[in-house]
């Protein structure tokens, strides 16, 4: 082929008549070329544009599940479609850059907003691409020639595929609303992962039908029961993107939390069915025995009620709970940022069938984290082992980043259920959110920040970085301060000052935790490390409060390390931490995608700054005007007695007049 090429310039034009090539044998290499010609005339300039394109129509999962990509269900499963995939890209090129230069120049040209921060923000997208996205047509598994399969694949299938496991399973979901009442049933038998046993009857034991939806399951063993889409609701497939390169994988739940804002604000339906998969998994039970390394103990894949930590690897959907280094259904932090998560998408997106196909989980959701009030105050605790995110860093009794996401998704709960109708709900919510926050304010508030935890080991008074991740929440979806805006305005600045600037000069971000005397802690690798997303969920809260100038340069500090020519050179592929010395943990994670946070606070959806402001801890006076909202924020007459406004009308972006 290139000897031809250095010979005569170009192809032999025959080739044109040769028609397809022949498909390659496994382990072949083929290659393929192409050549154009063209004069440009003096000081001219001419294009030659080219189109590549593959087809590849399936994804096949380690242990055997195979699914249809996105793309076939607009052109098809025959790998003969990269042809008209590369006919369309090279029709529509020009139309799809406009639409992208429609998309970022309002950004891009805003001059009010850092140079650095404009750019950085579209750039940390890579990892949509990037971070082994796949995306399915939303249909079930793909039936395989068996006779096609290899040995080994037919071993793994009939040891999983036992006669006393092939329990047929029936799901019926009844979903009410004011005018219909739709039901829709699916039958399916357990293939792939056989081994699981799903406790149906305990379901039964929780009173879903308070909660606006039943889910009625008979006897049987699966752990995946398949959404059943209404008559009018659109399939827009199936998505799963990785953790991380290193860390795989898919939808890691704890750290979907800050990545989430890019899908919801580029991409909301597939971010709500990303959550409607997790709220299946609340509701099932997968007990089949896993090993945890850390402890060396023994427990079950999926505990029933407990968020999971993923949707699995080698058989998402289908097996979930990839994660064995703890034991996830012991975190004290997926609960609650499920309950957090979705309540933001519910009022972002206006979605009331979303609302209420995920509301009978968030009842499950709340209950199962009561277990983990062992004294009664009404506050969780954590148990003296690394039970969140930072899976390295132990926790005594109460704690700042778990306690206060439990807060936040309380509070968040009593707003959803109060956008539901269901009064009751959002009633109890609110107690719990009360007693919660108090014993939370007592227990921690030390004058100038939220200790660590409430427990005594030396870094129980270090300064979290994180440590108002619930308050962030819950400014992202228009609810009111969790607590008085001096207190968090005092916090962010302590932040400010001892984890970003008392670090290289703020030139490398947030380090997770820091001493009172301005020594960063040392207690464990997480605790020292920067970890790029959460400086951006930092930035992020700042930005809600008015702290513009603190956030963007906490912010920057990611910018300058990680994507500055003076920096460690890791453009698109941000890893998740690094070191105050350089060193980085796993390149290509999800977390950085956090940075749309800050832009999701500078531009908030119209929807969530209308979000009617209601105080909780004046909830019982003030539901009687919340029934006649228009969801129009102006209408609002805010009821507010005894203490500051808690409307938190100085937060960037407030558009109504308080009226306290």
């Amino acid at each position: 082929m290139w000897v031809t090429m250095r010979e005569q310039g170009h192809f032999d034009e025959e080739n044109w008549n040769e028609g397809c090539s022949i498909a390659s044998l496994p382990g072949e290499g083929i290659c393929a070329a192409v050549s154009a010609s063209a004069v440009v005339e003096p000081h001219g300039t001419c294009s030659v544009v080219f189109a590549l394109a593959w087809a590849s129509p399936k994804v096949k999962f380690m242990k055997g599940s195979t699914y249809f990509r996105r793309y076939t269900k607009f052109y098809g499963t025959s790998v003969d479609a990269a042809t008209n995939l590369a006919h369309d890209a090279l029709m529509d090129y020009q139309r799809w850059e406009t639409e992208i230069e429609n998309w970022q120049l309002p950004i891009l040209n805003n001059e009010k907003l850092p140079e650095w921060y404009r750019f950085t923000l579209f750039n940390e997208l890579y990892y949509l691409v990037a971070g082994g996205t796949i995306w399915t047509d939303g249909g079930l598994p793909v039936e395989e020639d068996k006779d096609k399969m290899s040995c080994s694949q037919k071993r793994s299938r009939k040891k999983e595929n036992k006669a006393e496991n092939k329990a047929e399973v029936r799901v019926t979901v009844s979903v009410e609303t004011d005018h219909t009442n739709h039901v829709a049933e699916v039958q399916r038998l357990n293939g792939y992962n056989g081994v699981a046993d799903t406790d149906f009857n305990a379901l039964q034991d929780q009173n879903f039908e308070n909660c606006g939806q039943r889910t009625e399951m008979n006897s049987g063993s699966s752990t995946d029961y398949d959404y059943v889409l209404l008559a009018d609701e659109e399939n827009v497939g199936r998505f799963l993107y990785l953790e991380g390169v290193e860390y795989m994988m898919w939808c890691t739940y704890d750290v979907h939390f800050y990545a989430s804002f890019a899908l919801l604000d580029l991409f909301p339906k597939i971010e709500l069915n990303i959550q409607r998969e997790f709220a299946k998994a609340v509701l099932i039970e997968d007990k089949k025995k896993v090993k945890f390394l850390a402890e060396g103990n023994w427990g079950i894949r999926k505990v029933r009620g407990a968020v999971p930590h993923d949707l699995g690897l080698h058989d998402p959907w289908l097996e979930i709970n990839a994660y064995n280094i703890h034991d996830t259904s012991q975190w004290k932090d997926l609960n609650s940022k499920f309950v957090l998560q979705v309540y933001r998408d519910l009022v972002a997106t206006g979605d009331m069938t979303f609302g209420k196909d995920v509301w009978p989980a968030v009842c499950a959701s709340i209950e199962y984290m009561e277990k983990f009030d062992r004294d009664g105050d009404g506050l969780i605790e954590n148990d003296g082992f690394p039970d969140q995110t930072y899976d390295t860093w132990t926790v005594h009794g109460i704690s700042a980043y778990c306690g206060g996401l439990w807060i936040a998704a309380l509070q968040a709960a009593s707003a959803m259920a109060d956008k539901l109708g269901h009064k009751e709900y959002a009633a109890k919510y609110t107690r719990q959110f009360q007693r919660a926050k108090a014993v939370y304010e007592e227990k921690l508030w030390n004058g100038s920040y939220f200790n660590y935890d409430s427990g005594t080991s030396n870094n129980s008074y270090s300064i979290q970085a994180d440590q108002l991740a619930g308050q962030w929440y819950a400014w992202a979806s228009g609810l009111p301060s969790l607590f008085d805006e001096n207190k968090i305005r005092s916090a962010l600045q302590k932040i400010y000052d001892f984890n970003v600037m008392k670090v290289r000069g703020g030139r490398m971000g947030a380090v997770n935790g820091m001493h009172q005397n301005g020594k960063v802690d040392e207690t464990c690798m997480q605790s020292r490390e920067i970890w790029t997303g959460v400086t951006y969920g930092v930035a992020a809260t700042m930005l809600h409060v008015g702290l513009e100038h603190q956030a963007f340069t906490t912010a920057e500090g990611i910018f300058l390390a990680g994507w500055s020519e003076d920096g460690f050179g890791y453009w698109f592929q941000t890893p998740e931490a690094w070191t105050i010395d350089g060193h980085y943990r796993s390149l290509i994670y999800m977390r950085p995608l956090a940075i749309w946070a800050m832009q999701w606070a500078l531009n908030p959806p119209k929807a969530v700054l209308e979000a009617p402001k209601i105080n909780l801890m004046e909830r019982e006076h003030a539901s009687q005007f919340h029934a006649g909202l228009a969801a129009v924020a102006e209408a609002f007459k805010h009821v507010h007695q005894n203490g500051p406004c808690s409307c938190s009308s100085s937060q960037s972006g407030c558009s109504w007049k308080c009226t306290c």
